[in-house]
């Protein structure tokens, strides 16, 4: 299987995650969080990429580059998913305040603030809105980012056999 058919469905893979969010959001009428949203922004981030790389179709040197560029994104990804999946097994009492929405934070506060703010989390994230096969929508998103990143590796690190 060529390098740009793996691109183009990692893009597909990260398109359909984005389409399902926008299904999530606007037709069974669940807001993201804030850090619901850092997580869209990462996968969309690595939609980029992956468009990119589809387009440019690299050789050895530059499937290393772009992996190690996926693999360091889908490492992101999955740590602000695990920081949601976390709050989201908190115990009722210890669960943080909600805090101010996202849009507010990023009129009010610079943007390291911001980003703070959303990393250490707020009530509204620890809520559980739809699960599957017991798992929720940020641990489904973390599972999705540890494919990833682990595709990333292999296919960043291993020469293709036939090229």
């Amino acid at each position: 299987m060529g390098t740009r058919i793996l691109y183009l469905f990692g893009f597909a893979v990260c398109a359909a995650l984005i389409g399902g969010a926008l299904y999530f959001q606007y037709v069974e009428h669940l807001e993201p969080c804030p850090l619901c949203i850092f997580q869209r922004i990462f996968i969309i981030v690595m939609a980029v990429v992956f468009l990119i790389a589809a387009i440019h179709n690299p050789r050895l040197w530059g499937r290393r580059v772009y992996g190690l560029l996926i693999a360091l994104l889908s490492a992101i990804g999955a740590a602000i998913a695990a920081r949601h999946v976390w709050l989201q097994n908190l115990p009722p009492d210890q669960v943080p305040e909600c805090g101010p929405g996202l849009d507010f934070m990023l009129d009010a506060f610079p943007m390291s603030e911001v980003i703070q703010m959303v990393l250490s989390g707020s009530g509204e994230c620890a809520e559980i809105a739809w699960m599957f096969l017991g798992i929720s929508i940020p641990g489904w998103t973390l599972l999705i980012f540890g494919i990833f990143f682990v595709a990333a590796l292999i296919f960043a690190c291993f020469r293709p056999t036939s090229a």
